[in-house]
C-alpha cells in the first residue's frame, strides 16, 4: 500500500526536480472503507437544515363525527352544507384535506456526534487510500497520464493567481483527463432537486491540498470539480466524497511534509495532536 520510501516532487511544468520527499507513515496506515463510510454518513448529516410540516396543517376546519347510528365511518367530518365539503371526512391521514401521519418536527436529532479517535482513523484511511493508484482509479479518476500517485508539485503552485496558470499546470500534470470527465458529466438533475436549486450535477476531480493560500484557491475555484483544502483542515467529506475512498489529490510539498507532524507515525506521537499515534493494522502479509 504505497510503500515507496521517497517521492519525487515536480514543477509547476511538470519537470522532475532533485528534490524528493519521504513518504509520510499516514499513507501506511490501514485502509478501512467500512470506518469511513460510517464516519462519513454520520458527519454529513450535522449540515442538515431542520424540516417540518406547518403545526396547523390538517386542522384548520372544525370538524366533528357524526358518532353512531348513521351507517358511515365514525371518522370526523366537516360542518355545514351546501358545498362539496360539508360531510367529507378531516382531520385523519387517510382524508383528503386532513394531516399526514405523524408530522414531521423540527425538534428531530438531527445532528449525530463521532468519537474523535474514530473521526481520525477514517481520516488517515482516507489519506492512505489516496496514494493507491488502483483504489483511485477504481474511483473513476482519470490518472493514467500522472507521472506519481500520490503527486507532490513545488510550493511554486501555493502562489498561484490566476486560472491560465492552474490549467497550465493540471495539463503538464495528466491531470485534465480528469477534468475533460466533468465537463463531459454535466448533466440535468433527476427529480424535485431542479427545483431546489441544485439543477445540474457533475463529477468531481482533483482535490488540491495546500499548505499556505497565496492565491491558490482562487486560481483553481473556477475550474470545475476540481476542490481546494487546506492540510491543516483536512476534511472526510471531501476526501471520501459519498463514503467512497479513493480521490485522486495534488499535493504541494509543504503540506505533503506537514502530514508527519499532523498524524504521526506507529512509534512517534502527532506534534499537533494529543498523544495520538497511527492505528495499528490489523493483519500483515505473512
Amino acid at each position: 500500500m504505497a510503500a515507496r520510501p521517497m517521492v519525487s516532487v515536480y514543477s509547476e511544468k511538470n519537470e522532475g526536480t532533485s528534490t524528493t520527499v519521504q513518504l509520510p507513515a499516514v499513507f501506511r496506515a490501514p485502509v478501512r472503507p467500512d470506518v469511513v463510510r460510517f464516519v462519513h454518513t454520520n458527519i454529513r448529516k450535522n449540515s442538515r437544515q431542520p424540516y417540518a410540516v406547518s403545526k396547523e396543517a390538517g386542522h384548520q376546519t372544525s370538524a366533528e363525527s357524526w358518532g353512531t347510528g348513521r351507517a358511515v365511518a365514525r371518522i370526523p367530518r366537516v360542518r355545514g352544507g351546501g358545498t362539496h365539503r360539508s360531510g367529507q371526512g378531516a382531520f385523519g391521514n387517510m382524508c383528503r384535506g386532513g394531516r399526514m401521519f405523524a408530522p414531521t418536527k423540527t425538534w428531530r436529532k438531527w445532528h449525530r456526534k463521532v468519537n474523535v479517535t474514530q473521526k481520525r482513523y477514517a481520516m488517515t484511511s482516507c489519506i492512505a487510500a489516496t496514494g493507491v493508484p488502483a483504489l483511485v482509479m477504481a474511483k473513476g479518476h482519470r490518472i493514467e497520464g500522472t507521472s506519481e500517485v500520490p503527486l507532490v508539485v513545488s510550493d511554486k503552485v501555493e502562489e498561484f493567481k490566476k486560472t491560465k496558470e492552474a490549467v497550465t499546470l493540471l495539463r503538464k500534470a495528466g491531470a485534465w483527463p480528469d477534468i475533460d470527465k466533468v465537463y463531459k458529466s454535466k448533466a440535468l438533475r433527476a427529480g424535485r432537486g431542479k427545483m431546489r436549486n441544485r439543477r445540474r450535477t457533475q463529477r468531481l476531480g482533483p482535490l488540491v491540498v495546500y499548505h499556505k493560500d497565496n492565491g491558490v484557491v482562487k486560481s483553481f475555484r473556477n475550474i470545475p470539480g476540481v476542490d481546494t483544502i487546506c492540510v491543516d483542515k483536512l476534511n472526510i467529506l471531501r476526501l471520501a466524497p459519498g463514503g467512497h475512498v479513493g480521490r485522486f489529490c495534488i499535493w504541494t510539498e509543504s503540506a505533503f511534509k506537514k502530514l508527519d507532524a499532523l498524524y504521526g507515525t506507529w512509534t512517534k506521537p502527532s506534534q499537533l495532536k494529543s498523544s495520538y499515534n497511527l492505528p495499528q493494522q490489523m493483519m500483515s502479509n505473512s
